[in-house]
């Protein structure tokens, strides 16, 4: 065996030799770009600290990432067809560890968001490559079996990023969580070369650069509107976004119907096993990213737990879901794929009802049956909508299936934190309202606690601490009746601040138990709708006749 493999997967007449080490690199891959966002959910209130954030820095800190990230793929996807899926995996860990470092190096809220947007640029071509490359070096017979290994490891990911992100802040700052990725993708690098083996579309026609322009107008539009308009206000900047998307969309649409080699053919969308899938993948993911944002605040906030603590606290969620895609190995061959998706999604909808029993009495052991069966939900449904997404395309379209898979699980998530997130900051604000109503809580103090639960503890926080220096001014006072005075102000605000820790954290539980209630609707309105679509039989896949139509019009010509 060469040390490093030069002959491309599609010359080879049988199965590459290795296979499950070239998958390794690219779980690998996938790793470090899911961890990327959610170790940020425990850097966060670090970071914002040190540098200063408004609330609208830290919002983009962690969204600069997404919309470059999900507007690329699609257009990298199908260059990396064309020249390289090799290269672009690599190009794009060159790119995503150079913006780490400087996510390391950054002093400021507009570095640290210029260098979480180069990290998803590397995204954008790491993400479709490691799908692209998978669905080529396996057989097809194997491609299910890897899929779900390539599905599990991004479960792993959404549990793991809080466990490493803590264990490294308890001995070092926020950028240490950047700079952990710089090793993980040279590693990567190095596996890309020795173990992955080049592939490429078999022809060459010119890349549909119109279209894959347009997808990137429409979808970076949309995800920009996603972000802005619940978070910031529906002002000119959300609502000329939203235009943009709209007519970026309808042109992308019209386009590609016209184009003899489309960068996507939208066609694909009539096809119920396609078109079901993709819309399993999106609200699956919209449910899990909202819940991943709510959860781990009530762990660090409510319930106390450090930025570690946290992490391990998720980790029965990254267990089960590599329970449930063996399950799904073994489920699907047996009942089909639209059982078992309807089942993972009925799950998703179960845990997310389990959530709405959250009040201020709850405590860890509350959340992990949710977490759990979650985890067996994320296991049981992803694998099989990858593999039929994967499915759906030809050899040399592998890229572009990585992005269409990708892209929903993008729009997904950025959807369920926006939507989700939206949500819970009203329902907060309304339940703090109402459980500090008859207070004498200024009013400016009490708009700053509504802004958020980190808010509202830290108001809290500085209550008490004015309780402690009157106390102290009280002990110092050499005027009794000066002193009696100071002590029962004192009192008064000790009384206080234990009052609005008690109202944060029964609001913020409140609004947890409240969005997890519409989570739950709209998960269980789309799996009625996911499984209307999804056909009870297994459908010939599409891609395959797409290939015999190649090879008869280059037989022809």
């Amino acid at each position: 065996m060469p040390l490093v493999m030069n002959e491309p997967v599609e010359r080879t007449d049988r199965p590459y030799a290795r296979r499950w080490w070239a998958l390794l690199v690219l779980c690998l891959s996938l790793l470090i770009i899911v961890m990327a966002n959610t170790a940020l959910t425990v850097a966060a209130p670090d970071m914002t600290e040190e540098l200063g954030l408004s609330s609208a820095d830290l919002q983009w800190v962690i969204d600069g990432y997404t919309v470059p990230y999900a507007a690329l793929m699609l257009l990298l996807g199908a260059i990396g067809d064309k020249y390289s899926r090799r290269g672009a995996l690599v190009l794009g860990l060159v790119v995503f560890g150079g913006g780490a470092v400087s996510g390391y190096l950054a002093d400021s809220a507009t570095a640290v968001i210029a260098a979480r947007a180069v990290m998803g640029v590397g995204a954008a071509l790491i993400m479709p490559a490691t799908l692209s490359l998978l669905a080529a070096t396996f057989p097809r017979a194997e491609r299910a079996k890897a899929i779900t290994l390539w599905t599990a490891t991004a479960g792993l990911a959404i549990a793991a990023g809080p466990v490493v992100a803590g264990a490294l802040l308890r001995d070092h700052g926020w950028s240490s969580t950047f700079l952990i990725n710089v090793p993980v993708a040279a590693v990567a690098i190095v596996g890309a070369f020795v173990l992955v083996p080049p592939s490429k579309a078999g022809h060459h026609d010119r890349i549909d650069y119109v279209g894959g322009l347009l997808s990137v107008l429409w979808t970076g539009s949309l995800v920009y509107m996603i972000i802005e308009g619940p978070h910031f206000g529906w002002g000119v900047k959300a609502v000329s976004a939203a235009v943009a998307a709209g007519a970026g969309l309808v042109a992308f649409v019209f386009w590609e119907l016209r184009h003899p080699r489309p960068v996507l053919d939208v066609r694909r969308f009539a096809d119920r096993r396609f078109a079901g899938s993709n819309l399993a993948v999106a609200l699956f993911f919209l449910a899990v990213f909202g819940a991943f944002y709510y959860l781990t605040q009530h762990l660090q906030f409510v319930l106390g737990y450090d930025a570690l603590g946290t992490g391990l606290r998720m980790l029965p969620l990254a267990g089960a879901v590599f329970v449930g895609s063996a399950l799904t190995g073994w489920l699907t061959p047996r009942v089909g794929m639209k059982w078992t998706v309807t089942a993972g999604m009925v799950g998703g909808t179960t845990a997310l009802a389990l959530l709405t029993r959250v009040d201020a009495a709850s405590s860890y052991d509350d959340f992990v049956a949710p977490l759990i069966v979650l985890g067996l939900a994320i296991g049981l449904a992803l694998s099989p909508c990858t593999d039929a997404i994967m499915g759906a395309f030809p050899e040399s379209e592998l890229g572009v299936g990585g992005a269409v898979n990708d892209t929903s699980l993008e729009l997904g998530g950025s959807l369920g934190i926006a939507i989700l997130g939206s949500l819970l900051s009203t329902s907060y604000g309304n339940h703090l309202t109402d459980a500090t109503a008859g207070s004498r809580l200024p009013a400016d103090a009490l708009t700053t606690a509504q802004d958020s639960v980190g808010a509202g503890y830290a108001v809290a926080q500085a209550i008490g601490g004015k309780a402690r220096r009157l106390a102290v001014q009280a002990a110092e006072a050499t005027d009794p009746q000066q002193a009696a005075k100071l002590k029962e102000q004192s009192a008064q605000l000790a009384t206080g601040a234990r009052q609005m820790a008690d109202a944060v954290g029964s609001a913020f539980s409140d609004a947890v138990a409240h969005t997890s209630l519409v989570g739950a609707v709209v998960l269980g309105v789309g799996t009625v709708l996911v499984a209307s679509l999804l056909p009870r039989q297994e459908s010939a896949v599409p891609a395959v006749r797409e290939e015999e139509r190649e090879l008869v019009d280059s037989a022809a010509g």
